[in-house]
């Protein structure tokens, strides 16, 4: 994922800069960045945060930084903020999203000749230089970062640090927040709203999907309107969001307590106490006790201050790792029990399996699963939870070859929450994991839960629909091309 933060003030930028920055660290993987623009110029800082916290690397360098504006980052892997010189004057950028046509976008640009792309490791292209160069091919910013929106699949929400100001850019069909909050002092553009109270911030508005605007100390300039169709990311609230933040309005918190709420109502399991598979997990237990009148209990303990969020490494086995580092059982509350926990979904499973296998050898009697989102059958397209490039390592899409063989799956199906298929997928996949029931949120009662209409709704992962309604889905189960 990634994410990044806005600072125009009429003081210095630097410190609401540098912890705007942090409160993304949730979201981050690889790499931090800071830049800022004073009298003399840019300045910019990069460093790699995979193994240390963002702030014991920069906070030396704030010390040197100064200006009035500046832009943040957390980022997935590549460098950012970049400065970029061009034909529209220097600037500075960070981007968030991912892009799926970036090989097209390169050919159609070398084509064009007289431009060039740094390498990265893997000789990979730095996608944010790419976006860099869709708007260089422009007249100004606004008709550059119009450009992005119309040329990528996939998505790219934007920040842009000029010399007139900050221009900010939400990705084409909102699949990712952009907020801008002010205070007395000036204004902040922001992925998350947690970022806003601490800092004296309060939310001024949220950017409509497609939409650019200008921010100087003055205020916000409108650069292009916004589209009117959205399609936001669900699992912002289910998952990866912070509990405090807000998006479209809506608090993550409050939002995860009505789906565990939601589980509790359709379900008549007897179980002695409910837990949460810690952070996320946490709400949605919450919402699950208070409806259901069990009662809840901490069976795990989270230890926060070294470890990441398991889904950032990019390797299956340091996931697995940090997973099990991250989470320590006490027995006391473990032992010849009866244990229903709700986490925020199943992705692969191999952490799973794991986990529940630790429950048992602390001596449980009976484990109940109920994930707080439908079963994941399609890998994301339009943001970069992850750089697998095989949906065949989902959990549903292991049980489902191991239901169907070699032959082509009718998806539909499997996404049918009423259908034998649906059944027998959900079965295996709470077989191969020892549990001794798994009843999955059902698709409406989560959207429900969110509290955003559905059409404004990404259900991508889901059911492989881009919009309310699509065909349906054949796939043949077989290794993805390497």
């Amino acid at each position: 994922m990634g994410g990044f933060c806005g600072v125009i003030s009429k003081q210095d930028c630097v410190p609401s800069l540098f912890y705007g920055t942090d409160y993304h660290c949730h979201l981050g993987t690889k790499r931090g960045g800071l830049a800022t623009l004073d009298k003399d110029g840019f300045q910019r800082y990069i460093h790699d945060i995979s193994n240390s916290q963002f702030k014991s690397k920069f906070e030396t360098d704030i010390l040197t930084m100064t200006g009035r504006s500046g832009i943040g980052i957390i980022s997935d892997y590549e460098d950012q903020p970049l400065i970029i010189g061009s034909h529209l004057g220097r600037y500075a950028i960070v981007t968030v999203g991912v892009i799926k046509n970036d090989e097209s976008l390169v050919k159609k640009a070398f084509k064009k000749g007289r431009t060039h792309f740094s390498e990265m490791s893997g000789n990979e292209i730095n996608p944010t230089e790419l976006v860099a160069s869709l708007i260089n091919q422009e007249s100004s910013f606004a008709a550059g970062l119009q450009n992005v929106q119309e040329s990528i699949e996939g998505s790219s929400s934007v920040l842009l640090l000029t010399e007139k100001g900050i221009y900010a850019a939400r990705d084409r069909w909102g699949r990712t927040p952009v907020i801008i909050g002010q205070s007395p002092d000036g204004y902040i553009a922001t992925q998350e709203t947690t970022a806003l109270p601490n800092l004296g911030y309060q939310v001024e508005r949220e950017l409509g999907p497609g939409e650019v605007v200008l921010i100087t100390q003055d205020g916000i300039e409108q650069k292009v309107k916004p589209r009117k169709e959205m399609q936001i990311c669900s699992f912002l609230w289910i998952y990866y969001g912070y509990p405090a933040s807000s998006y479209e309005g809506i608090n993550v918190e409050a939002s995860r307590y009505r789906c565990g709420a939601a589980l509790a109502k359709n379900d008549n399991v007897e179980v002695d106490y409910v837990g949460g598979i810690p952070d996320s997990g946490t709400a949605h237990a919450l919402g699950y006790s208070d409806k259901s009148g069990i009662r809840y209990r901490r069976a795990f303990i989270k230890y926060t201050p070294t470890w990441p969020r398991s889904f950032m490494p990019q390797k299956q086995a340091l996931r697995d790792l940090v997973a099990k580092m991250k989470l320590i059982p006490i027995k006391e509350l473990i032992e010849g029990q009866r244990l229903l926990f709700c986490d925020d979904s199943i992705v692969r499973g191999t952490q799973l399996k794991d986990t529940l296998q630790r429950i048992y050898d602390y001596g449980a009697r009976e484990i109940h699963m109920r994930p707080s989102c439908p079963p994941l059958v399609f890998g994301c397209k339009f943001l970069n939870f992850s750089r697998s490039k095989s949906e065949l390592d989902l959990a549903t899409r292991k049980a489902i070859k191991e239901l169907e063989g070699q032959k082509k799956a009718d998806l539909s199906k499997y996404v049918d929450e009423s259908s034998d298929e649906f059944a027998a997928m959900v079965g295996r996949i709470g077989q191969k994991n020892g549990l001794t029931t798994l009843k999955y949120q059902k698709l409406e009662e989560m959207c429900a839960a969110i509290g955003l209409e559905r059409e404004k709704l990404c259900t991508y992962c889901w059911n492989g629909c881009d919009k309310p309604a699509c065909p349906k889905k054949t796939v043949e189960n077989k290794p993805a091309n390497k």
